[in-house]
């Protein structure tokens, strides 16, 4: 019997502004050509949150703090082969400076602020649109 392997760690960072949110245009795999929030795997050492925070910094340039856990999700790899990694992706919420500005760097092709009806007609994963939904749904309750 085969034993299977331990799917790796990766995390992703969430800010939104005046309702859009910050993705980067993905240009390596698992997610190329596919627009995710900032984000990627865990390096030996890193809680999931400290990954949040170095991949948003790495991709956009932006240093955050204050995250805070939303999602969590198991992902199996994107190609079939015993080659494909899986993948245990942690969501944080985080807090960052109004005024700093995003620019694509590290395996980000680009950056930009999308709103949640722009997302929706993007490439993203499943994750992305799921955590839009609940973070439009707040933003619902908020204002109401």
């Amino acid at each position: 019997m085969k034993k299977s392997k331990k799917p790796q760690p990766a995390s992703s960072a969430i800010i939104e502004r005046d309702g859009r949110y910050l993705l980067v245009l993905r240009s390596k795999p698992p997610s190329d050509a596919m627009y995710a929030f900032p984000g990627g795997r865990g390096e030996d050492g890193e809680t999931p949150a400290e990954t949040a925070l170095r991949e948003l910094h790495e991709e956009t340039g932006i240093r955050a703090e204050k995250p805070m856990l939303f999602a969590t999700y198991d992902l199996p790899g994107r190609e079939e082969g015993p080659g494909s990694p899986s993948f245990f992706l942690s969501v944080f919420k985080v807090k960052a400076d109004p005024m700093a500005t995003a620019v694509a760097s590290d395996d980000a092709a680009s950056v930009g602020w999308y709103s949640a009806d722009e997302i929706a007609h993007m490439p993203a994963p499943d994750s992305v649109r799921e955590c839009i939904a609940r973070l439009e749904a707040e933003r619902a309750k908020r204002s109401a």
